[in-house]
């Protein structure tokens, strides 16, 4: 027995090897580019971008389906958005009722597209390994 665990030893060190290697080079992507934009991280306002950037405007109702939360949700997070100026809302009215259309800002694609590559980066570095 002792020299079955004597051949495991050396497999574990080359596993523990491997995964510190692609530890060490997703922290080289991360340091070398800007941090992950916590405005766009967070799961909801993800969704919302994510939703503007394939269509070009949504209802609130249209987010609020597609994301399947609720209106308190999506206001506060669809407020961040706005205050950071990553999306824009028009308010209108259908008859009586309020209608609020959200688009993405110009502004808001370029830190779109910059999450997104940083992402795809770190995805690459960990499967490089």
């Amino acid at each position: 027995m002792a020299k079955q665990s004597a051949a495991r030893k050396p497999r574990n060190e080359k596993v523990e090897q491997a995964a510190a290697s692609k530890t060490r080079a997703a922290e080289t992507v991360i340091n070398r580019s800007a941090k992950v934009d916590r405005l766009i991280h967070e799961r909801v306002r993800l969704g919302i971008v994510s939703a503007l950037a394939a269509n070009r405007s949504l209802t609130f109702s249209d987010l609020k389906k597609l994301l399947n939360t609720s209106d308190g949700n999506v206001s506060v997070h669809a407020r961040k958005l706005e205050e950071a100026e990553y999306i824009a809302s028009t308010k209108s009215f259908a008859g009586r009722i309020p209608r609020t259309e959200y688009r993405l800002t110009a502004a808001g694609r370029r830190a779109f597209e910059k999450y997104l590559n940083h992402m795809e980066a770190l995805i690459h570095a960990m499967r490089e390994k």
